[in-house]
């Protein structure tokens, strides 16, 4: 017995294919917008390569761009189908793939599936990379002649400025690395030997952090230097006042910064799942219900559309079967092609 049958006549077959038509280019449009997603998203990571030791990880992107583009192609074809579908020669012709095709829909959206639940895993991936990658990004701060590493001081300052962050965890990262270059040190100063000589591994250590982690919105010129001395500055207490730099951490910004941009990116293509989901059932019941025409000759006759030809548990068996009668068979050509051998 098919599972969920409609009674379809001419004028409900021709609304059908209508209205399947305009939502299979409906989706032919989303998937030009799922591969423009994947094609920012990469572009996104590229900008700040450096700041994640340059092991990003594209695969989610390229497979965002994939999807897209597969979707462009899948949906084009099924928008096809359905005006041919008010042709019965036409029909005729697109009959033998349309199983194939059904086939191929819903092992599409598993991958869909697949991909969006990918959007929301990266997040994990991404918190590591750019924690490893912004440390060793704050020690290259200084090596503005280093070859590789020449644009790594503008990169952490732009991006300091852009995403209103201080450090990797917080502003207080600086104090732990030397981030002045020995080039603009002046080692005949007292000063600057005794900081120094007091570190253990002969770093210029400073309670000081750089001018991109200053707060232009503060009503105090910024304090970048001798942030926990008090006595520095005049009516001052970094315990109490509010500072005038980023309290943020850039690590967090940037996972804020990249998780939104893959929830907003895996929330939609979980929506166009249920879209694709919805077209596929409808060519489904389109179908189905031209197939099963009392007279193909008569436009006009009644037929009767389903979702499944058998009752959910006899099609799962008769799938079961289907894999054990394959698998039987390639048992056999294996045993054919070893008793030659043997004798």
């Amino acid at each position: 017995m098919a599972l969920m049958p409609v009674k379809f006549d001419l004028a409900k077959r021709v609304k059908l294919a209508q209205g399947l038509w305009l939502f299979f280019w409906l989706c032919v449009m989303a998937g030009i917008l799922i591969f423009s997603m994947g094609i920012f998203f990469k572009i996104e990571l590229r900008k700040r390569s450096e700041l994640m030791d340059n092991n990003e990880s594209h695969f989610v992107p390229n497979m965002l761009i994939l999807m897209g583009l597969a979707a462009c192609g899948i949906n084009a074809f099924g928008g096809k189908v359905c005006h041919d579908s008010l042709d019965s020669a036409k029909f005729m012709k697109r009959k033998p793939m349309l199983k194939t095709y059904m086939s191929g829909c819903v092992v599409f959206c598993i991958a869909l599936f697949a991909t969006a639940l990918l959007c929301f895993l990266m997040q994990i991936s991404l918190h590591f990379t750019l924690a490893e990658g912004l440390k060793n990004g704050m020690k290259f701060y200084k090596d503005t002649d280093t070859p590789g590493r020449c644009f790594m001081k503008r990169t952490l300052d732009m991006t300091q400025i852009e995403f209103r962050c201080c450090g990797n965890n917080n502003y207080k990262d600086w104090f732990e690395i030397q981030w002045i270059s020995n080039r603009y040190l002046d080692f005949s100063n007292e000063d600057v030997k005794v900081r120094v000589q007091s570190n253990v591994e002969g770093k210029y250590l400073m309670e000081s952090v750089p001018f991109s982690c200053c707060n232009p919105g503060s009503p105090r010129p910024c304090i970048q230097h001798h942030i926990t001395n008090n006595s520095a500055h005049y009516s001052y207490d970094h315990h109490t006042e509010d500072l005038n730099i980023w309290g943020r951490g850039c690590r967090e910004a940037l996972v804020s910064y990249y998780g939104g941009t893959m929830n907003s990116i895996g929330a939609f293509v979980l929506l166009f799942i249920i879209l694709e989901a919805v077209v596929t059932v409808g060519l489904q019941y389109l179908s189905t219900a031209l197939e099963s025409m009392a007279d193909p000759e008569n436009p006009e006759s009644e037929s009767e559309g389903w979702l499944l030809e058998k009752s959910v548990k006899e099609t799962i068996s008769g799938v079961m079967e289907k894999i054990k009668t394959l698998g039987k068979g390639n048992q056999v050509q294996e045993g054919d092609e070893q008793a030659p051998q043997e004798s």
